[in-house]
């Protein structure tokens, strides 16, 4: 049989992941076979493995010591493959590996036993960029790299090492992946040997310039693949330094309060209180923290409170070179508090060289009360607000409230209580009916007192799009929001997952979802929300992987597996989708998921988890509010559209929240589309269009 000319040849793309053992040739033959099936196994058990597999989208190269796969799905999947891998190795010491990426175009071949195979330069490439590595190396070819730096929850991962020398005489543009946990941060022998070689070359030629090339190439070697603004900054933790662990909640409040005026500051990049809360203050990797949090500066500090005395002590650092920037130490009285958190924010923003507009000097100059007892009041409440959970803001609310008793005009606190009530249906089960008609009229009390306060400005556009469905209103809402407090992520996340989600704005629903993760890089809720957007918009992959990057956040947040399920559904993988489901049931009791199980298997032929579902849901509408979509979306899996269209019409009367919101884009509500009821249904909510 002639051989297949050049022109014959099926060239596709495939992202490759190549991993070899290191060392695999000095074990013994009973060591090598043992590392192989450890590895094998491994390998095997990764979820990108086995999603790949199950799609039939990836094969499988054998190469004595290791291996390659080559992924048809995304760009991204030897990357996650590669990480989930690198994880797993931390339980196995004796098992030393490096991994290289790359995508290219690959073909099959029949080998010898006549057993289909890859080969390729996609292939070749992969293992060259694996060569340039040491144990524990991630490594991408910088094409590799470029496609993943699109994407800003990569880009703090991606640290540029430059070329290197592979086999035939070749260089390939190497990016090492690795962030706090995965991967090896430091520079591969082959580049450190390189550097040692140009030294040598340097001082040969002339010994004064050597120092400064090897000194500049040792810090193009290190220095961050994506810089971060010089105007950015990240406030960590506040040490608690008070005899009473009690006062544990003063020191959380002085970091968050520092916080939130630093935020009013245009000019300046300000990282969310949620992803800097897993750090310890004075920490000694500043710099990992600073690519991980993508800012430039780090402020770090002590409190010590007795009595009505409190000591602050403050340092501002430049995390990429360790400069010490600012630092000072306040011994205040209690009442002085405000004017010490104001001073810190403004010589931060000094120091930073930040612009300043009158009115953000005002802003952060302010003095939210005079009653400190009813400031710690407040702060124990917003503590508790940022941990969510039913509990937690219903204790929340019952601090403003007693801070608010002691200080009737205390607008932080009513717009914090606002925030709580807006957040209760989501975490408690409570009914919209019960709870948001408080949280109106906490914001709307908020607004009266103070209209500058961005968070009361941010709970009254959310419940003008979920209750009112009002979504003109609720993006002009939004925008003041945004402009009296451009930092605040989550104003930025509700205004991407409200209105103009519900109008089918899909790009700027999108955008503003990723700007609330630039601000607030670690939060499981707004990374997971971001997913959901990405599902709306029917963008499945994308959706999936952002999903799958929450849960490397926190493997246990039920909303992230569910919203996962949703994806996966969409996307027609039904088995994927209800083990998701099955995972969010095992960790949360919330009602939606059920449904959404028993929707899943009755349009998988099981017609009777939704019938069943539908009856437990008629025994609890005795004793508490049951979502009228929740329904609708039983019925629609049974094929029973008017029955269907009915609880969305009660639904839409009751305003029943983001759920009937979004009834112009949710795809699970796709097979009633068309029909003229539904449509006016549509109209009814979203009929008005913004000016």
């Amino acid at each position: 049989m002639p051989a297949a000319s050049e022109s014959d040849l099926q060239l596709e793309i495939g992202h490759v992941l190549f991993i070899d053992i290191v060392g695999y040739s000095k074990l013994l033959i009973d060591e090598q076979r043992e590392r192989i099936q450890e590895l094998r196994e491994i390998v095997r058990g990764t979820e990108q493995f086995r999603i790949a597999e199950a799609e039939a989208k990836l094969m499988r190269l054998p190469t004595g010591d290791g291996g390659a796969l080559v992924f048809r799905t995304s760009p991204e999947a030897p990357v996650l493959c590669a990480l989930e891998i690198s994880k797993a190795l931390k339980n196995h010491p004796e098992l030393h590996v490096r991994m290289g990426i790359h995508s290219g175009p690959v073909n099959e071949v029949a080998d010898l036993n006549e057993q289909m195979n890859m080969a390729g330069a996609g292939v070749n490439i992969a293992q060259r960029v694996m060569d340039c590595g040491d144990a524990g190396h991630i490594l991408l070819s910088k094409r590799a790299a470029e496609d993943l730096g699109q994407y800003r929850q990569w880009q703090l991962q991606l640290h540029d090492l430059g070329e290197c020398d592979v086999k035939h005489g070749g260089r390939l543009h190497v990016v090492n992946l690795y962030n706090g946990e995965l991967g090896n941060p430091q520079v591969p022998a082959k580049f450190r040997q390189a550097v040692k070689k140009r030294r040598r070359a340097l001082i040969a030629v002339l010994i004064l310039c050597a120092t400064a090339v090897g000194a500049g190439y040792y810090f193009f070697s290190q220095r961050l693949a994506f810089k971060a603004p010089d105007k950015s900054i990240a406030v960590l933790p506040f040490e608690n330094l008070s005899h009473d662990p009690d006062n544990a909640y003063f020191a959380e409040g002085m970091q968050d309060e520092i916080l939130a005026r630093l935020s009013k500051i245009a000019d300046l990049k300000v990282i969310s209180r949620t992803s800097t809360q897993k750090y310890k203050s004075a920490p000694d990797n500043l710099r990992e923290i600073a690519r991980q949090l993508g800012v430039a500066n780090i402020l770090e500090g002590s409190v010590q409170k007795s009595g009505d005395a409190v000591r602050v002590n403050v340092q501002l650092i430049n995390a990429l070179n360790e400069a010490h920037l600012w630092g000072d130490i306040y011994d205040r009285k209690l009442t002085d508090i405000f004017a010490v958190e104001s001073d810190i924010a403004k010589t931060i923003a000094d120091t930073l060289q930040a612009k300043l507009t009158g009115a953000e000097r005002q802003l952060i100059a302010a003095q939210p009360t005079s009653d400190t007892t009813a400031y710690e009041l407040y702060l124990k409440g917003r503590l508790l607000w940022s941990k969510r959970g039913g509990e937690n803001l219903r204790q929340a609310i019952a601090f403003y409230e007693q801070a608010i008793a002691r200080d009737p005009n205390y607008a932080l606190a009513y717009a914090a209580m606002a925030e709580a009530y807006v957040l209760l249906p989501f975490y408690a089960g409570t009914a919209q009916g019960e709870v948001f008609p408080k949280a109106k009229a906490a914001a709307l009390k908020a607004l009266q007192l103070d209209d500058k306060l961005a968070e009361a400005h941010t709970a009254l556009a959310f419940l003008l799009c979920m209750d009112d469905l009002d979504m003109a209103g609720s993006i002009s809402e939004f925008q003041r929001a945004i402009a009296l407090n451009p930092n605040y992520a989550t104003a930025h996340h509700w205004y991407g997952f409200g209105p103009l989600l519900a109008l089918g704005r899909f790009e700027d629903a999108i955008a503003e979802g990723k700007r609330a993760i630039e601000l607030d890089p670690l939060s499981p809720i707004i990374n997971a929300a971001l997913g959901q957007t990405l599902s709306i918009a029917r963008r499945y992959d994308e959706a999936i992987a952002q999903l799958r990057k929450t849960l490397e956040i926190d493997p246990t947040f039920y909303y992230a597996h569910y919203s996962l399920g949703i994806a996966l559904q969409l996307k027609g993988d039904m088995p994927g989708a209800i083990t998701e489901y099955a995972k969010a049931q095992q960790l949360s009791d919330d009602l939606r998921v059920q449904v959404l199980l028993a929707n899943i298997k009755a349009l998988s032929g099981e017609k009777e988890a939704a019938v069943q579902m539908l009856a437990e849901l008629e025994e609890l509408s005795r004793h508490r509010y049951v979502r009228s979509y929740w329904r609708a979306l039983l019925y629609l899996s049974l094929g029973k559209r008017d029955e269907a269209i009915r609880w969305l019409e009660k639904g839409v009367a009751d305003h029943e929240g983001l759920e009937i919101a979004w009834i112009k884009v949710d795809p699970l509500l796709d097979p009633l589309r068309g029909d003229p009821r539904f449509e006016a249904l549509v109209q009814k909510v979203v009929g008005a269009k913004p000016k």
